[in-house]
């Protein structure tokens, strides 16, 4: 029997969809308001909806120890998913909150529960800011830095307690995704990038990062769960793309414009600072804060060479997967 937290979510869903698949046991932990959609959507689009029978949901979240508790016990292996991601520094203490303290309650239960292994996704924002076209690998640590997002921040103390936990004897594998590329909630997360496109995205920067199929990651850590591999942790990146090539294949693909204005660091300014005073003014979250306009200038790029030798995993190619999922994003709009 697996337990695993973040099932409503875009990672989550890809994996028990994957280890529903298999045969696999699972238990999954879910919020009560939280809406089954974005999996249902998914497991209908592969035609797996009976796997969704299959599956035991458990009422609770991360800072309730009794749903952890009800959802842990009897079971092997924990798969840890869950995590707010925000850039809106409003959300800083929610993301120490649920991030932080959430992970080391996870940790704490399945050091008490003998768990023989604890899958964590965490991100490649814990590798840290460093400089500009340097290729990182999982041997880079993190340093502290102005640059280092809130979001960062939690993901990196959120890792801290699962290697607190391997100290104390919990055996784990960590899984570091760059930005992660499927469908899901489009107005949520990176599967927003498709549906900026499509209600016409005009600007443009000139930074570069990573990117990974959710099928990968899923394959990934599943893979890494039922191999021998203990107390590592592997960076996820199927390659790196400028933004702006990323937003012009989504755009060709959705047969939308193209953006067609660069930001520059004078705009780059003016944008966080209007949205900024427009979150004030309607009270909603702001598309664009200071921390995203800086990271979007920025070029960063990730190794993926420890995953590929320890599992001889062969990434899905970027553009194969922004087709793929801006064809997924069509034919939803289309049924709606």
């Amino acid at each position: 029997m697996i337990f695993l937290t973040g099932g409503t979510g875009l990672v989550g869903a890809h994996i028990l969809l994957k280890l529903t698949e298999n045969g696999h046991k699972v238990k999954a932990l879910k919020r009560k308001e939280s809406s089954l959609t974005v999996i249902e959507n998914i497991f209908s689009h592969y035609n797996k909806a009976d796997f969704l029978q299959s599956i035991e949901w458990i009422d609770g979240d991360l800072l309730d120890l009794f749903s952890l508790e009800e959802g842990i016990k009897d079971c092997q292996a924990v798969i840890h998913c869950a995590a707010i991601v925000s850039f809106n520094p409003k959300d800083f203490e929610k993301m120490m909150k649920q991030n932080v303290e959430g992970t080391a309650n996870i940790v704490n239960l399945c050091l008490e529960h003998n768990i023989e292994k604890l899958g964590y996704v965490s991100s490649i924002a814990t590798l840290g800011s460093v400089e500009e076209n340097k290729v990182r690998t999982e041997d880079d640590y993190w340093k502290e830095s102005k640059s280092n997002t809130q979001y960062a921040i939690s993901k990196y103390l959120s890792e801290q307690e699962v290697w607190r936990g391997v100290e104390e004897g919990l055996n784990s594998v960590i899984v570091n995704p760059s930005v992660i590329l499927g469908p899901g909630d489009w107005t949520k997360g990176s599967s927003q990038m498709f549906e900026k496109v499509w209600s016409g995205l005009k600007f443009y920067s000139t930074g570069s990062t990573g990117y990974v199929d959710v099928l990968d990651v899923a394959e990934c850590l599943i893979k890494l769960l039922n191999s021998a591999i203990v107390n590592e942790r592997f960076i996820l990146n199927a390659g790196q793309m400028k933004y702006r090539e990323v937003f012009d294949t989504i755009a060709e693909s959705l047969n939308k414009p193209k953006p067609h204005i660069k930001v520059t660091p004078f705009l780059k300014e003016v944008a966080w600072r209007v949205e900024w005073l427009k979150s004030i003014i309607t009270n909603k979250s702001p598309l664009v804060t200071k921390e995203t306009a800086s990271t979007a200038m920025k070029n960063k790029s990730f190794s993926n060479q420890k995953i590929v030798d320890a599992l001889g995993y062969e990434f899905i190619p970027i553009s194969e997967s922004i087709k793929r999922y801006s064809q997924w994003f069509l034919e939803e709009h289309t049924n709606s």
